[in-house]
């Protein structure tokens, strides 16, 4: 996020908020994980590969018996989505769609033929679909974003660690999303997140900070 907390700006243009560096190291995050899930703004946004990048990476992936990329998630509650964009056009590995309960059938409709439509409740819970990826073998989720996404997850207690980058600029436009939105998180001043690590990047900085007592397990 930038400086005063925002994904983005409110250009066409994607804001990078990161750097070479970062993105290799998010890169290695990624391929160490079962599944990635991303909300159905940042897939009409911005229009992710949601894949790992290095050769390397994907080799060893497979080396371990797993596909080269991990799962691709995303949770919908219009399913206004291109069937077309590269989130389902890109990678063999299975991509789940968990849509709102009222629209699973024009959802399937739409997007049945690129990947598997979940009913993920109405409104869309994303503890019911964190219980559903675990049933289908998925241990490690990596969430993306965007705000919305961080939000639910975030206000759940679901998340077990938050890798957090801040950009060393400002946006100074309050109508660009902003890392989250409002909601009653778990941690306040009488409950302090732990700070596990701070790194600098070149010119960014990572903070990963321990949400719960299953961060670092294997």
């Amino acid at each position: 996020m930038s400086l005063d907390g925002y994904l983005d700006d409110t250009t066409q243009a994607r804001l990078l908020l990161s750097n070479d560096a970062d993105f290799d190291r998010v890169d290695d995050v990624r391929a160490s994980c079962d599944a990635i899930l991303v909300g159905a703004a940042t897939i009409r946004q911005d229009d992710p590969r949601l894949m790992v990048r290095s050769a390397r990476r994907r080799s060893a992936r497979e080396s371990r018996g797993e596909r080269p990329n991990p799962v691709k998630v995303t949770v919908t509650s219009s399913c206004d989505l291109d069937p077309g964009a590269q989130f389902f056009a890109l990678g063999d590995v299975d991509k789940l769609v968990y849509c709102a309960s009222a629209s699973l059938e024009s959802a399937r409709r739409r997007l049945g033929e690129v990947a598997t439509v979940v009913d993920g409740g109405d409104p869309v819970d994303v503890g019911l679909v964190t219980a559903d990826l675990a049933a289908r073998g998925v241990r490690r989720l990596m969430v993306e974003g965007g705000g919305t996404m961080h939000t639910q997850f975030l206000t759940a207690d679901l998340v077990d660690e938050l890798q957090l980058v801040v950009a060393p600029f400002f946006v100074g436009d309050s109508r660009a999303p902003r890392f989250v939105g409002d909601g009653e998180f778990p941690w306040g001043p009488q409950r302090r997140a732990t700070l596990a690590e701070v790194r600098q990047i070149g010119d960014v900085v990572l903070l990963r900070y321990a949400l719960s007592e299953r961060f670092g397990a294997a």
